[in-house]
């Protein structure tokens, strides 16, 4: 009892020392050296093609029509059946990502670097409410939206970042605190501190008045938008706690919409898991749990 007290010491003291601050924004490919070419890096613990859930195998259609592995989605569809993608948990390489939480090679991602410990975590860029492919959307607006992201957003808020000495995070999200953020659905205040911190450096570095006023637009119009890089600052500070032998403190948590699994300090990377439930909530009008799917995502690493 008394090692297990002293590795959570340890543990705690750990992730209460991170010091995340977001840096940069880069294609997915720069940021994980052993991301391929074809390779699907998706939430929660491992999951093959044939057991993915409905919005899961949406996003994958629509990504590798995005990476232009596919021709549509059917195509893609096919190819996904017969074993042409390499499936992998964002977590087994430094990454998370929301809900569906799909991660390939030339998608855009956050960085969020913990430099008290020097360890860096990747998320993509929250692509707004409604029709989105982390819920499973894969039509042309989905892709077009992902496009702007990688081709035009991605790259102007890397300036912004380069430009400056990145965003802290620990002094942001405890000001979103007090303003009635939880980090995970209620992210108005960050959301909002972020865009005022960045907006000078955006404008500063960008060249095009359309695209900057379209770039700030989506910030601002985005009350999730600081979501995802809770999420990456989550993943930062966790990591250094992986590992620790003796210690029982969780260092990760996450859905794939089929299984539940968490990863526990002393044990390393190994995945505890168990079928995920149906989350309780609210619905649209016209719409009941029968049309719902189970809980998915990594951004259970904002709790974690």
């Amino acid at each position: 009892m008394e090692r297990i007290e002293t590795a959570n010491q340890e543990a705690m003291k750990r992730m209460l020392s991170g010091d995340p601050v977001l840096v940069d924004v880069i294609p997915a490919a720069e940021a994980i050296s052993d991301l391929k070419d074809r390779m699907i890096l998706h939430a929660g613990p491992p999951i093959g093609w044939e057991s993915m859930c409905g919005p899961m195998r949406g996003a994958v259609t629509g990504i590798a029509v995005y990476e232009g592995w596919a021709p549509d989605l059917v195509a893609a569809e096919k190819l996904a059946t017969d074993g042409a993608f390499e499936f992998h948990p964002n977590h087994h390489f430094d990454t998370v990502g929301p809900m569906t939480g799909l991660t390939t090679i030339s998608q855009p991602v956050m960085v969020v670097e913990n430099q008290k410990f020097g360890n860096r975590a990747y998320c993509t860029i929250n692509e707004g409410l409604g029709k989105v492919m982390r819920f499973g959307g894969n039509d042309e607006e989905v892709l077009d939206r992902l496009r702007w992201l990688r081709d035009e957003f991605g790259p102007a808020l890397s300036a912004a970042l380069r430009s400056t000495d990145g965003l802290p995070l620990k002094s942001l999200v405890a000001r979103g605190l007090t303003m009635g953020d939880e980090m995970h659905q209620r992210n108005v205040a960050c959301s909002g501190l972020t865009l005022r911190a960045l907006a000078p450096a955006l404008a500063a570095t960008g060249r095009d008045t359309a695209a900057l006023s379209k770039a700030l637009a989506f910030m601002g119009g985005n009350d999730q938008f600081f979501l995802n890089i809770a999420m990456a600052m989550g993943k930062a500070i966790m990591d250094p706690v992986r590992g620790i032998n003796g210690s029982t403190l969780v260092t990760a948590m996450s859905r794939n919409g089929t299984d539940f699994g968490i990863r526990v300090s002393g044990t390393g990377d190994t995945w505890f898991t168990a079928p995920v439930e149906m989350p309780e909530g609210l619905y649209f009008p016209g719409f009941t749990e029968d049309d719902a799917n189970p809980d998915m995502g990594d951004s259970t690493i904002v709790e974690t």
